[in-house]
């Protein structure tokens, strides 16, 4: 069911013992919150989340020094667009390649500071 921490992935985390479970846990909770179509598994040993079964956004959690958000169109290289994907004001995004971006949280703090601009960025991308 979409919307709701998968138990695979939670089984998953537990077994890790992360030192960022809390941070983990707080973004899988956010990005499930930002859309009721997004649905959760394990992909690239990290919470990946899809969309219309089209893998979106993977959690990337190795090495346990940060999480980052890896914002993407899927696992096939598909061509560039001629600009970014979406339009973001927050200054949260890394830009890779027009349609790859990245935000990094180093701490809870930072979650939760990011919370409102995460949930639109979640949503932009899923709809671009």
């Amino acid at each position: 069911m979409s919307g709701i921490p998968d138990k695979e992935v939670t089984k998953f985390l537990d077994r890790l013992n992360h030192p960022f479970r809390n941070e983990i846990d707080k973004l899988r909770s956010l990005i499930l919150q930002a859309n009721s179509e997004i649905v959760e598994n394990i992909k690239w040993n990290g919470p990946n989340y899809s969309f219309r079964n089209e893998d979106r956004i993977t959690m990337r959690i190795q090495p346990p020094k940060q999480i980052q958000l890896i914002f993407h169109r899927g696992a096939k290289k598909l061509k560039q667009p001629s600009e970014r994907l979406i339009k973001d004001e927050s200054d949260l995004l890394t830009w890779k390649e027009n349609d790859r971006a990245v935000i990094t949280f180093r701490n809870i703090t930072e979650i939760e500071n990011a919370g409102n601009e995460l949930n639109t960025i979640v949503n932009k991308w899923l709809n671009a």
